[in-house]
């Protein structure tokens, strides 16, 4: 697998897995009927931001991530992330590799830590996997998220420290 600098090419093979992600409702805060244009504005970041994608040898992609100052101003110290596996190639160790890349870039790009300010308290394989990369919850709050089919559940703000 390579994770390399996602362009305007990587696009149609991104949209199809966000789309049905974001439509799910289980795992994201985006509206359930995002549409395409608004999906490529918000995925697709520029500098200071960055967008990747994670390809295996054929060029597939595979999954994908943004990766950004998680505040503007005085906050900007602190970087965010969003990571998003096509569900049809789950379980490879995708989203491990994209979290990794994201936690690199930031390190690298001089940023204090990382914030996640919204994970759904119900996605746990995604909150299983960022605590095993030094990430903890700072705190939930009650109801947040509105499941499909568990209802209002919590969303967790999770932090690593650099």
């Amino acid at each position: 697998m390579l994770i390399k600098d996602a362009t305007a090419d990587h696009w149609p093979a991104i949209w199809p897995f966000l789309q049905r992600i974001c439509a799910a409702g289980e795992t994201f805060t985006y509206p359930v009927d995002l549409d395409e244009p608004l999906a490529r504005d918000m995925w697709m970041l520029k500098a200071p931001g960055r967008t990747v994608v994670a390809v295996d040898e054929a060029g597939t992609v595979l999954g994908t991530a943004k990766m950004n100052p998680n505040q503007m101003g005085p906050g900007a110290h602190v970087s965010s992330a969003s990571f998003m596996v096509d569900p049809a190639h789950q379980g490879r160790g995708v989203g491990r590799a994209l979290c990794e890349e994201a936690l690199r870039w930031a390190r690298a790009a001089g940023y204090r830590g990382m914030q996640f300010n919204a994970v759904a308290a119900t996605n746990t394989r995604a909150v299983g996997l960022y605590r095993t990369l030094g990430f903890e919850v700072v705190g939930t709050v009650p109801g947040a998220f509105r499941h499909p089919t568990e209802g209002y559940v919590g969303l967790h703000v999770m932090h690593c420290a650099f």
